[in-house]
């Protein structure tokens, strides 16, 4: 079954590449390409701190719009070498871990070094066939073609406890498993080309399966079609798959991307923009870099909110248009301006939402009626060359007189997020710290009907959370050694229920018409759910991309409202008071660690 419906999707994306054919009558003219950073890897995190450190934005770069090109990562490393011996260059003050992860991200790129051979050779080759470069498996590079082709594989056991459960306290192991491949390239310089493909089996904590094997929302977060399990603490079995072809339509200026994936949108832990929590979509993007501006294009086919326990069935399709632009107005600020349309449109892409100018379709929409329309701004501001600010802003319905007139009207709807970020804090390097803070307003990112909300395949398009939610959340990065890697995370949020058939906006699936209230809307509106989110992860890697981790998470979850659930013999707290808490061991090679401290 999971065979059939892969080559069902498979066949559906080859099918929608053709409408997008005529852009391929220009590959004889095309002169460039390029392949991503996976969004999950630490090289983000890396070209992050080089940047701030730096003390200056990197025009060639937009580390706030992921993923980001392999090519404009190794482009950038490369101008931090100052000698003609070839070394990587000390920016003042970098620290020797930060010279070893810019010459290993280098090497895994080696293709866009200015020789094209940056890939270190590995002193021990498979047969001298296999691992002949040092982190790919197999690895072939003529004049004309390059690719690379790696295993992806990921496998963790969690012990988990929680107390109370329903009705008594639950200890068990869940598992998670991932296995399969990803193979990356060009032809003849002009064509660039990735897939990846994953057959995974996994099990959730307790809390996290209550939110996938619930009725109305049955999702596995970050994936699409799923096999549903033949009990509730049953693993589930699901596909990943993602692709894409890449050209330069103008070198060097316009990048095109065709293929199904993933994309983050912000310098923060979080998005209010666009993150990567749902699953992939298919996507046209279109990246214009000029000067000091980046300006992306995004077109994204998603599938709306449907009843999985009816029945496996032909899903329809609504869509988004999402334009993102980015001015590094200084050397040290950096602005954005952001739109998102959603419209449902029975499986048609409308004409009018392919014009790229930003602000031409939303200003008409922008009234609380029709499509689904989001505006946002942002900013991000480097400090001394050790702190980094940044915020987002997103307005998604607006009326001046309601807007101002603290009556608590439901539609507005808005979100905020600021963060801040010290680069080698207290001045040892290689810590670094952030903190941030995002607010969403009830009913925001809701629509009108269950089709044009900013969501796809059961899952937020940008925060987990939703809406009508405070969350603060902090991180403590620290790399004392080259192949060591600890994480802190904290969390703490406050976030609305609704209650009954009451909606208070705090369940962005359901109609913004159906509001309990007009007026009195607060940001906390109805009873309070209250979490609080410690995670402790420390990673060594084996060898470049070959993980071992092992880590804990402390969780304590308390519903305020009083519901009705059928595992109750008397009405009470759905959730909790829940406490969880758990500890994990895995081990992983070309992929991300899977996390479940998202909510």
């Amino acid at each position: 079954m999971q065979i059939y419906h892969m080559l069902c999707k498979t066949y559906i994306m080859v099918k929608k590449a053709y409408i997008l054919s005529f852009l391929l009558l220009y590959i004889n003219t095309i002169s460039a390409q390029t392949t991503f950073l996976p969004i999950g890897s630490e090289d983000n995190h890396v070209l992050d701190r080089l940047e701030t450190r730096s003390g200056r934005l990197c025009d060639s770069l937009a580390i706030g719009d992921k993923p980001e090109s392999r090519r404009n990562a190794v482009h950038f490393i490369e101008s931090l070498k100052p000698t003609t011996s070839g070394s990587i260059a000390a920016i003042k003050g970098i620290s020797s871990i930060d010279q070893y992860n810019m010459e290993q991200m280098k090497s895994e790129s080696g293709e866009w070094t200015v020789n094209e051979d940056g890939a270190i050779n590995s002193k021990l080759s498979w047969f001298n066939t296999f691992y002949t470069k040092q982190y790919d498996l197999a690895y072939v590079k003529t004049k004309d073609f390059f690719v690379v082709v790696n295993p992806v594989i990921a496998g963790m056991v969690t012990e988990q406890h929680n107390d109370p459960a329903p009705r008594t306290s639950i200890s068990n192991t869940v598992y998670q498993n991932s296995q399969g491949a990803e193979i990356r390239g060009w032809i003849a310089k002009k064509l660039g080309f990735y897939t990846s493909i994953t057959d995974n089996q996994e099990s959730f904590p307790y809390y996290v399966n209550n939110l996938v094997s619930n009725p109305s929302r049955l999702a596995v977060p970050g994936a699409d079609y799923f096999l549903l399990p033949g009990t509730p603490t049953a693993r589930y079995d699901y596909m990943q798959a993602s692709g894409y072809i890449n050209f330069d339509a103008i070198k060097d200026r316009v990048n095109v991307t065709f293929g199904s994936g993933k994309h983050f949108l912000g310098d923060g832990i979080s998005s209010l923009f666009l993150s990567d929590y749902s699953s992939n979509m298919p996507f046209l993007q279109i990246q214009t870099r000029i000067w000091k501006i980046n300006y992306e294009c995004l077109y994204l086919e998603l599938t709306p909110q449907y009843d999985k326990s009816l029945g496996d069935a032909l899903q329809m399709h609504k869509y988004s248009t999402i334009h993102y632009l980015t001015w590094n107005t200084f050397k040290w600020l950096n602005i954005g301006l952001f739109e998102a349309e959603v419209f449902d449109r029975q499986n048609v892409y409308e004409v009018s939402y392919l014009n790229p100018i930003i602000f031409s379709t939303a200003v008409n929409r922008f009234n609380g009626e029709g499509d689904k329309s989001i505006l946002g701004l942002s900013a991000k501001s480097i400090i001394a060359k050790h702190v980094q600010l940044y915020g987002q802003f997103i307005l998604n319905e607006f009326k001046y007189s309601q807007f101002f007139g603290n009556k608590g009207w439901y539609g507005n709807k808005w979100g905020v997020q600021a963060g801040a970020k010290y680069l080698d804090a207290l001045g040892i390097k290689n810590l670094d710290i952030q903190a941030e803070v995002d607010a969403v307003r009830p009913y925001t990112y809701s629509s009108q009907d269950t089709l044009d909300n900013y969501t796809n395949y059961n899952q937020p398009l940008a925060d987990p959370l939703g809406s009508g939610f405070i969350k603060t959340i902090g991180v403590v990065k620290y790399q004392p050694a080259k192949n060591i890697y600890l994480t802190l995370k904290a969390t703490y949020y406050i976030q609305g229920v609704d209650t009954g058939s009451a909606n208070l906006g705090n369940d962005i699936f359901n109609p913004y018409t159906t509001a309990e209230n007009q007026y009195g809307v607060s940001m906390i509106n109805g009873p309070q759910n209250h979490c609080e989110i410690i995670s402790l992860n420390i990673s060594y890697q084996l060898r470049r991309n070959l993980f071992l981790d092992l880590g804990g998470t402390y969780r304590k979850y308390t519903d305020a409202a009083t519901l009705t659930h059928p595992e109750y013999s008397t009405t009470g707290p759905i959730y909790g008071p829940l406490t969880t808490q758990y500890v994990y061991f895995g081990i992983r090679i070309n992929a991300v660690r899977r996390e479940y401290d998202f909510f």
